[in-house]
């Protein structure tokens, strides 16, 4: 088995870097539609960006709802991917867990943004039960 601290970055570690960058992405497909319009014609308002965003509507206010979704989610698989490589995990387990979790939550915030509610809630309810293996696949 390898170790992080040897050999770099595991694929599990790129994982939790593509996750804190997904919300950095909702927030620029949140705000797209007003880039480059001047304000008073309802362009993107970086002065208060939070009040511009809260006037949004579909699937721009959608995609600031997965923006926040996805910093909720965050915190949880972190610790799961950190606590894993503590306890030991099996690496190739526990890189495709977290390859699967990142792809669950690209496809989640994909169907938010299409307004595809009762399937995103699913594949919601899947990458938590993913990021609850994560957390338990070094467990001995």
């Amino acid at each position: 088995m390898t170790t992080p601290m040897t050999f770099g970055f595991t694929v599990a570690y790129w994982c939790v870097l593509i996750a804190a960058l997904l919300p950095i992405a909702c927030a620029g497909l949140a705000k797209w539609h007003g880039f480059g319009k001047p304000r008073r014609d309802g362009g993107y308002d970086n002065v208060e960006p939070r009040a511009w965003l809260a006037r949004q509507e579909g699937w721009q206010a959608r995609a600031n709802a997965a923006q926040a979704n996805s910093f909720e989610a965050l915190p949880f698989f972190i610790g799961a991917v950190i606590i894993a490589h503590q306890l030991g995990a099996t690496q190739a387990k526990l890189d495709i867990l977290a390859l699967l979790f990142v792809t669950l939550r690209i496809i989640y915030v994909a169907m938010y943004v299409a307004g595809l509610a009762t399937p995103r809630s699913l594949v919601w309810a899947l990458a938590l039960l993913v990021n609850i293996a994560i957390l338990f696949s070094g467990y001995r």
